[in-house]
């Protein structure tokens, strides 16, 4: 079945839609949010000074091991003080946290308790378990397998590209005004 209705929109304009549903409708409405992290355009390579732009919870990009994490979703989907250390490091490069071998994050023997416990420069941050038993933390997870699949760092999808290990400036001028910029370009 086919719908034809009218609907009258923000802006005023009244649009005549063909549809299956509401679904065009809501996708108009999507367009117009504002909760929503701004768009980007998806590159291969960032630099550092792009990856600085975005740090805060509403837009929060990281970098480990060279690639770019966008953040934000998770973020939003488990606000609480466990993404305080993530959002702290919103914009940086957080490799230090991790080991260049797992690429896990990094672990200790701790002096005082003598077991393995997580290096964790900012504080306990999500997914990562409590040093010791806590009642209150849940991993809510039935198998640990879910819970070590599920981990935001392992999440590929969450990568949207490259850091570029060599930035290179380039000096641009107009010839007519004399205006002249410096631009930051991705070498590789």
């Amino acid at each position: 079945f086919f719908f034809f209705f009218f609907f009258q929109a923000e802006d005023g304009i009244r649009d005549f839609c063909l549809s299956r549903g509401l679904g065009d409708v809501y996708k108009r409405q999507v367009k117009k949010a504002t909760h929503l992290p701004a768009p980007y355009k998806l590159r291969q390579y960032y630099t550092p000074k792009e990856v600085a732009k975005h740090n805060t919870a509403s837009d929060c990009w990281v970098s480990f091991f060279y690639e770019v994490y966008d953040l934000t979703y998770v973020i939003q989907k488990h606000y609480g003080p466990e993404v305080d250390p993530i959002v702290k490091a919103a914009g940086t490069d957080i490799t230090h946290w991790f080991d260049e071998k797992t690429r896990e994050p990094k672990t200790f023997v701790s002096p005082h308790s003598k077991i393995l416990e997580y290096y964790l420069p900012n504080g306990r941050y999500l997914h990562i378990p409590p040093a010791e038993p806590d009642s209150s933390w849940s991993n809510s997870f039935t198998t640990p397998y879910l819970y070590f699949a599920l981990r935001w760092w392992r999440k590929k999808k969450l990568c949207i590209g490259k850091l570029t290990r060599k930035v290179r400036k380039l000096r641009v001028i107009n010839m007519l005004t004399k205006d002249d910029d410096v631009l930051e370009v991705s070498v590789g």
